[in-house]
């Protein structure tokens, strides 16, 4: 079994970025600070190619490359207690999804969520998805978590949101073109 602790021992040597692959690595959104920027780091080779590892104490998400490597990424995350944490699997992919709160989210927050409750379309300045989607599954259970772009690139590396998972459009862009349905996504 694969622990935070274990995640986070392989990807010590993070800070010692190396040449990326096939990655664009795009820097043209809003200006990140370095750690947060796309990068190639060094992980334990017993990480599998195809996996995606979630750090949300850190704001890193991994897409492991195989043979010891992973891309991070920085991401903005739930406020505390607002998580997914656990292990899920991308069953759904969408470009510009169309966004509807869910009730609890409109429950808890009603000032800010209510007006949103018939949803919005893809591509909308408010809606919170950005350019790509995945959705993570348990089972046939859809979790209501995602890994998503976001309007707010200035939000990486904080933790407000409701929950989900939020990278840079660009970023989540690139992500979406190289993850398949079926990977395996391990949130710590």
């Amino acid at each position: 079994m694969i622990s935070r602790r274990s995640f986070l021992a392989s990807a010590a040597a993070a800070s010692a970025a190396m040449p990326l692959p096939a990655f664009a690595a795009t820097q043209t959104s809003t200006k990140l600070p370095k750690k947060f920027r796309p990068q190639v780091v060094k992980v334990s080779k017993e990480y599998p190619a195809g996996e995606i590892h979630v750090l949300t104490d850190d704001h890193f998400l991994f897409w492991t490359l195989g043979d010891g490597k992973a891309m991070r990424y920085g991401i903005a995350v739930g406020a505390p207690g607002r998580n997914f944490k656990g292990v899920a699997e991308i069953r759904r992919k969408a470009e510009w999804p169309s966004w509807t709160p869910t009730a609890s989210m409109i429950a808890a927050e009603p000032q800010v969520y209510a007006k949103w409750r018939n949803g919005l379309p893809g591509g909308h300045e408010k809606n919170p998805l950005g350019a790509r989607a995945l959705y993570l599954y348990q089972g046939n259970r859809d979790t209501l978590y995602r890994i998503h772009g976001t309007p707010q690139p200035w939000t990486i590396g904080r933790s407000f949101s409701s929950g989900c998972i939020r990278l840079q459009n660009a970023h989540v862009e690139e992500l979406y073109e190289h993850v398949p349905l079926g990977t395996r996504v391990v949130v710590y």
